[in-house]
Formats: structure tokens, C-alpha cells, sequence
């Protein structure tokens, strides 16, 4: 897998929600033109675009904001059980304090912060453009 593409309406925001989590951002770039009308079947394409990738290089969130053609549809309160591309997860170090600075930028827990077995402390949280982005806290 190359990265994960997320439509946001703020994207200043969804950078520092996401750097919080340790990310680092690219630059930041429009793209338009005719070549981006045809591979995302729309007309009129007009984007900015940053790269957020993990520390190890490995992994990679691309946040879009659209300005033409004006984005369509919010799914912010859609649950953890519908169909589609839900959520995203993230290994940290420190779950909770990652709940509280994620919450200092919109972040919303959904639950709660749970263990599973011996093994991890789990949580989800409501992030930008209301994606869930689930986070791991490894206890071994």
C-alpha cells in the first residue's frame, strides 16, 4: 500500500491533527489540469493537497481539500459499523495523553479506552472530516 487518501474541508486543521499523531507533513501542492479530471472522473478538478507520512517512511495519509468541484456528502456521525473505509490505525506510545492532545484539535473520543487481553489499550476517536482513527497502545 502507498497512503490513504482523506477529503477534508479544513485542512490546516486535519495537518495538525494528524501531525499530532506524530506525522510528518510534506509540502503542500495544488494539482489541477485535465490528466486529474480523467483519473478521478470528475471536471474541473481543482485541489491542494498534503502528503503526511510516518516517521519510518513506511506509511502515508494524503489530505485534499477541494475547491472545485465543491465536495459533496458528510458522513461525520456515521458509526464504526457502516460499510465503506472507517477508520484508520495508528500504534502510539502513550494512549491517553494521544487522546488529549488529539482532543486539543478536535479529536472526539467515540468509546472508550478499553484493553484488549494483556495486549493493548484500544480507543477510537472521531478526527477531520469525521474518519475514525483508532489508536493502539501495545502493553507488552
Amino acid at each position: 500500500m502507498d497512503h490513504i487518501g482523506i477529503v477534508v474541508d479544513d485542512l490546516d486543521a486535519a495537518v495538525a491533527f494528524f501531525a499530532e499523531l506524530g506525522m510528518e507533513a510534506g509540502g503542500r501542492m495544488p494539482v489541477q489540469g485535465q490528466w486529474v479530471d480523467h483519473v478521478v472522473g470528475l471536471d474541473g478538478v481543482e485541489v491542494e493537497i498534503v502528503m503526511m507520512r510516518t516517521p519510518d517512511g513506511h506509511g502515508a495519509v494524503e489530505l485534499t481539500k477541494f475547491h472545485a468541484p465543491e465536495p459533496i456528502g458528510r458522513e461525520e456521525e456515521a458509526p464504526p459499523n457502516t460499510l465503506g473505509l472507517r477508520r484508520v490505525m495508528f500504534a502510539v506510545d502513550e494512549i491517553r495523553d494521544t487522546v488529549d492532545r488529539l482532543r486539543a484539535h478536535g479529536g472526539e473520543l467515540i468509546g472508550e479506552i478499553d484493553r484488549f487481553e494483556d495486549l493493548f489499550l484500544l480507543c477510537y476517536l472521531r478526527g477531520p472530516a469525521g474518519i475514525i482513527v483508532a489508536l493502539a497502545e501495545q502493553l507488552r
